[in-house]
């Protein structure tokens, strides 16, 4: 069991705060449009790894270029990845952390020209790069962890809060245990979840604490199950 601690779009003051460490998680799932300091000092109060995606009032981060062998380059010298530190960026990306696997894409859909905004077309081409990436990795996904939601599934019909076409596809292909996803404001009124096959959706707009059973480990458990019936 991986516990997570996963917050979106809003900072929160009782999170921002040392007395954070009573909530011991394992890691933390940061759905995008959130400072970096936050996410820092998240890190290092719980001293845990903090994945993220990056969302639509998130700045843009620089420009780097990927090399043949795979290594980042910004005017012919390696660089790390632009993030905060302590904090690794999901997006477009499948990580394994804390023995969860995360497939990751940020963004939402483009009602301006703000950063991280694609048309419907560019996200399905942005997607399918995603699941190609986890295909080859060869290993199920725990949980898929997007900045906006599903097209008609938790969205909003206003241009700057509609969902994303492209992730009915990919909850199709990867069939994550979670899709977690920020974007949509809740004020005060919880959104429900929604279920997709075997994906249970939950916006996380400010942060919710999740107990993940991974797949692998969930497999082994029904596998010995079995052998003992």
């Amino acid at each position: 069991m991986v516990r997570a601690l996963v917050v979106a779009d809003e900072v929160v003051e009782q999170l921002y705060d040392v007395s954070v460490q009573r909530y011991r998680p394992d890691l933390v799932l940061a759905a995008g449009d959130l400072p970096w300091a936050y996410l820092e000092f998240l890190s290092s109060a719980l001293d845990v790894p903090v994945v993220f995606v990056p969302g639509n009032h998130d700045d843009a981060i620089p420009a780097v270029r990927r090399g043949l062998g795979g290594g980042l380059f910004d005017a012919g010298l390696p660089v790390d990845a632009p993030r905060p530190h302590g904090c690794l960026n999901a997006d477009e990306r499948v990580v394994t952390v804390a023995g969860l696997r995360i497939a990751g894409l940020g963004g939402c859909v483009r009602y301006n020209d703000g950063p991280h905004q694609y048309t419907q077309k560019q996200h399905h081409r942005r997607a399918r790069r995603l699941v190609r990436r986890v295909e080859r990795a060869g290993a199920p996904v725990d949980v898929l962890l997007t900045h906006a939601p599903p097209l008609g599934l938790g969205d909003e019909p206003d241009p700057c809060h509609v969902g994303i076409e492209a992730l009915h596809g990919t909850l199709e292909r990867l069939e994550p245990t979670w899709h977690l996803h920020g974007h949509i404001h809740p004020y005060g009124h919880p959104r429900p979840d929604r279920t997709v096959g075997r994906t249970t959706i939950r916006n996380v707009v400010p942060w919710r604490m999740l107990d993940i059973v991974p797949r692998d480990a969930h497999t082994e458990m029904l596998h010995a199950l079995r052998r003992v019936g």
